[in-house]
């Protein structure tokens, strides 16, 4: 029998969970997930000038760009796509927490290094299926995903994996124009392999949440989301 688990608590859980896994990635340093590469790239090279200018900052400014590629490429304002840019904001403040706490971990061996990026990888895919699981809007990056698979009518998992290789493309390139020629800033080993596996990993996750839990509302909102979404 599946256990209730609430759509609300999924989304707070899931915003959590994303920035503790990204904070361990960064820490470990063997590249970031390819979808938050590009804001980190920016990130590193405005705080050269702007010491207050944190990757929190970065991730939600950008974002804020991503939400107005998919107005316009749908062509449609709603609504949710505000409350979208405010979880935006809550994850980057959570990211910026977390990146202080994780700050105090030791990582000078290469095999705990290690550890902890798959351990960052996997939260994250884990965040991403509970993101999936709830009403509330998910983070621009998911929310673009889902919009456009639902819009055009493409299978959302192979859509993943696509938009994260080309955000990956993005940081490489970016990279080499703020800080030269083959200078991979934020892009490493680490970035490939969750590059070809992230699209799998949080479908794997999904279903394993659905396996074992019913996800149910605490609150009547529902209705309000998926009407503004339609």
């Amino acid at each position: 029998m599946k256990k209730t688990f609430y759509s609300e608590v999924a989304y707070i859980l899931g915003v959590l969970l994303m920035a503790l896994g990204t904070a361990f990635t960064v820490k470990a340093d063997f590249g970031v997930s390819m979808v938050i590469a590009p804001s980190f790239v920016i990130y590193k090279k405005i705080n050269m000038y702007l010491s207050w200018f944190t990757f929190g900052m970065a991730e939600y400014l950008f974002q804020l760009v991503l939400l107005l590629i998919l107005m316009i490429v749908i062509r449609k304002f709603k609504i949710i796509y505000l409350f979208s840019f405010l979880t935006a904001i809550f994850y980057g403040l959570c990211l910026d927490g977390w990146t202080l706490v994780v700050a105090l971990i030791p990582m000078n061996h290469i095999a705990i290094r290690i550890m902890y990026y798959i351990v960052g990888f996997l939260l994250v895919a884990l965040s991403v299926a509970f993101l999936y699981n709830t009403y509330i809007c998910p983070v621009v990056y998911e929310l673009f995903v889902k919009e456009i698979s639902k819009r055009y009518k493409i299978n959302l998992f192979r859509f993943k994996t696509c938009f994260d290789i080309s955000f990956l493309l993005l940081a490489v390139i970016l990279s080499f124009l703020f800080f030269g020629w083959m200078q991979f800033v934020g892009v490493g080993g680490g970035t490939i392999c969750v590059a070809l596996v992230n699209g799998f990993t949080i479908g794997m996750f999904c279903k394993i949440l659905n396996h074992f839990f019913q996800f149910k509302d605490a609150l009547k909102l529902r209705t309000f989301f998926e009407k503004e979404e339609n």
